[in-house]
């Protein structure tokens, strides 16, 4: 059996597949909140520098979006059985590539959505699926489930650090600490609406 395509032969846990797909979808919906409210900013208060690991609104989005393309394609490539990208510098020069937050929000919607389709695809034998990773000097290889807890986990850093960093704008920052409250349904109706998201489909048990 190819490498890329073994297993661990440790078992995911029941409902995980479920819940990675309503992480997928909870994800994109924080992006598109924090997107939203970030294209209210000027171009120049989008770029001004601002206290954060990445120095400024577009640089901490940016990087976002480039990390999100990275990993998506080694997950989409190695659940393909297709051949790994090995020019890892291909998705991080420019470093910036969206100079303003509306084509970022185009870009990042489009790997967002790419995401909640792997998600949304897995099968459960899927999640032990080692997926290759391309390195500078190496290929690592990673449990596809443990890859996307890896993923949401740096969405929801760096996500923070923009929303502190809007904090200091004009511009008041969305709610972004909840999850999917089965009471709070119609409170993000519109946002699913306009995200193409369906509650059903999101906790439904295929």
């Amino acid at each position: 059996m190819n490498a890329d395509t073994q297993h661990d032969q440790r078992d995911a846990p029941p409902g995980l597949r479920l819940m990675l797909r309503a992480m997928a979808c909870n994800n994109a919906w924080a992006n598109h909140r924090l997107l939203r409210a970030c294209e209210q900013l000027t171009t120049g208060e989008f770029a001004a520098p601002r206290t954060g690991f990445f120095p400024s609104l577009r640089g901490t989005l940016n990087h976002i979006l480039t990390v999100d393309r990275f990993y998506v394609d080694a997950m989409k490539r190695s659940l393909a059985g297709r051949p790994i990208n090995t020019d890892v510098d291909s998705f991080f020069e420019p470093a910036e590539p969206c100079p303003d937050c509306a084509s970022l929000s185009l870009e990042q919607h489009a790997v967002d959505s790419r995401l909640v389709a792997v998600c949304a695809s897995l099968q459960d034998i899927d999640l032990a699926r080692l997926i290759s990773v391309p390195r500078r000097d190496h290929v690592q290889r990673e449990r596809l489930d443990r890859l996307l807890a890896h993923l949401f986990q740096h969405q929801v850093h760096h996500r923070g650090q923009a929303h502190a960093m809007l904090s200091g704008t004009s511009i008041t920052p969305p709610q972004l600490d909840e999850f999917f409250a089965a009471e709070e349904a119609p409170l993000r109706a519109c946002d699913f609406a306009e995200l193409g998201f369906d509650e059903q489909r999101i906790w439904g048990s295929g």
